[in-house]
């Protein structure tokens, strides 16, 4: 259908710095494919060799001396020393072999050593200038289409240290004072405002939804930042797909009764998103005003934004989001989305897909502003659910002796994002990232690599490898499907421009070179 006209609003600044280049990954030996098929984190493909075709390692390459100009970032291919001796034969069971294991078989015995350094995969003899490499400046331009070899879950040389990463994990560790104590400020402040929405006309049927990475488990450093939505169900509604999006819909009743409460929301037999979340906005605004025993006070609202955000004592804040729960089979543009078939199993997929889904006031993009009249699918309790039961085993992770290291890699990626965001908060290049993106790209890398065991904690280091070479060959191709919308590309231009995707992926470049010093010492 042709794009409905709607209200606009003005549309973000773009980032005016420059781009670095792409600095491109220390060049290593040639890879040797031990199996055809991609291995996958455990439940997605049929299990192949530990962690897919395997890298040469070697030591890094000397960097230039501080008195001499500075070389491009760029390494010659075969600068590396020769790789340390492959492991031993790196022979895989087989599916029904894996499950066997699953209920507590012995594992298979071909296992490569324990190298004597955590992280350390270079031979005796090798060395690296001790200061690291200068990050990428703002002169280097990437080269657009860079290829980037994409070893799924293979063995990289050099990679960072299961201990190093470990202490990582620790130091995001929430205490469980701090969440207790959050999450009553948060619960006393949320259900103060719901009780409010109940009597307002239009939102009287309103329920909480939990949902968010504090929910999920996965939330990192502070307890500060909560997702809150409040699910609203109406029946009997026809969508609209907005300019061939497979995300953004109109929403009409098939029949609209005068005693309709949301009758005061329609624009032309439209739902409008604009009216009903400025609606929602104001309720809020005035009830945190009766708030008298907590200090809340409201953001500005950001463009194209679905959320009313709270800062609460000055320091916890509150995405609350208004969600239509429809109670239908879900869009047809989903029908190829979720492909856990080899992961989590065709039973689960289908059980999910007979759940409820969500639409939520996002505007889509329209020209130099948005389309204010539209909602977007919102499948946040799936993910939420997905994260919850994560392993091909019903089991992992539900005991000490099945535990896989997927939510920890999430962690360490969302982590590795935010620092990077917060180191560069003063370019803009990395405003239009967020959480979700990485979030996306670990749901993809999980359904092409679905055993448990090509998750095991003690191949951390490798597996978090993986998730950064995942997400980096996303950026480069500028290719992330929505997770549960496959034609839905995160990363197209018009959503964010080459240049901020070339940048960041500079910087990630950068980061696993020198073994991620924006992670800090430890």
């Amino acid at each position: 259908m042709q794009p409905r006209q709607g209200k606009a609003t003005r549309r973000a600044s773009e980032a005016g710095a420059t781009v670095p280049e792409a600095s491109a990954r220390s060049a290593r030996g040639a890879r040797t494919d031990r199996n055809e098929s991609p291995a996958a984190p455990e439940a997605a493909l049929p299990e192949a060799g530990k962690f897919g075709p395997a890298r040469k390692s070697g030591s890094r390459q000397k960097k230039s001396p501080p008195d001499t100009q500075e070389r491009s970032p760029v390494r010659a291919t075969g600068a590396r020393a020769k790789k340390a001796p492959q492991r031993a034969q790196d022979a895989r069971p087989s599916d029904s072999t894996s499950a066997a294991g699953a209920e507590g078989l012995e594992p298979p015995a071909a296992r490569e050593p324990a190298l004597s350094r955590a992280g350390s995969r270079r031979q005796s003899g090798a060395r690296c200038s001790p200061k690291p490499r200068p990050p990428p400046g703002p002169g280097d331009v990437p080269s657009p289409g860079l290829p980037v070899s994409v070893p799924i879950l293979a063995q990289r040389d050099a990679a960072l240290g299961a201990r190093k990463l470990r202490a990582v994990l620790e130091k995001l560790r929430l205490s469980h004072q701090d969440i207790s104590k959050a999450a009553k400020v948060v619960n006393g402040v949320v259900g103060h405002l719901l009780h409010r929405l109940k009597c307002e006309s239009g939102f009287g049927g309103v329920e909480r939804l939990h949902t968010g990475s504090y929910y999920e488990h996965v939330k990192i450093s502070a307890p500060n930042e909560f997702d809150v939505m409040f699910k609203l169900e109406v029946p009997r509604i026809q969508l609209e797909e907005y300019s061939d999006t497979g995300a953004y819909y109109f929403v009409k009743f098939k029949r609209n009764p005068k005693e309709n409460p949301l009758s005061q929301f329609l624009e032309d037999e439209i739902l409008s998103a604009s009216k009903m979340l400025s609606k929602f906005r104001k309720i809020i605004k005035e009830e945190i005003n009766n708030i008298k025993d907590t200090d809340v006070i409201m953001k500005r609202k950001r463009p194209g934004s679905p959320a009313v955000t709270l800062l609460i004592n000055k320091e916890i804040s509150v995405d609350i989001t208004l969600a239509l729960e429809l109670k239908t089979s879900w869009p047809t543009s989903t029908q190829e989305g979720l492909p856990v078939k080899n992961w989590l199993s065709a039973k689960v997929r289908q059980q999910l897909r007979l759940k409820p889904f969500y639409l939520v006031p996002k505007h889509a993009k329209e020209g130099n502003g948005f389309q204010e009249e539209t909602w977007r699918l919102s499948f946040s309790h799936i993910e939420k659910e997905i994260l919850s039961n994560h392993g091909k085993s019903k089991t992992c992770c539900e005991n000490k002796e099945m535990k896989c290291c997927r939510k920890d890699c999430l962690k360490l990626m969302k982590y590795l994002l935010e620092q990077l965001k917060e180191k560069f908060k003063d370019k803009k290049h990395l405003d239009k990232f967020s959480s979700y993106h990485v979030k996306t790209a670990f749901f993809h890398l999980c359904t092409d690599n679905p055993q448990d065991s090509q998750w095991d904690p003690k191949d951390l280091g490798l597996c978090f490898d993986n998730c950064v070479t995942y997400f980096l060959q996303c950026l480069r191709t500028e290719q992330l499907k929505n997770f549960f919308i496959p034609r839905f590309n995160l990363f197209s231009s018009n959503l964010i421009d080459t240049s901020s995707k070339e940048f960041l992926s500079k910087q990630i470049e950068y980061e696993r070179n020198n073994e991620f010093p924006v992670f800090g010492e430890f």
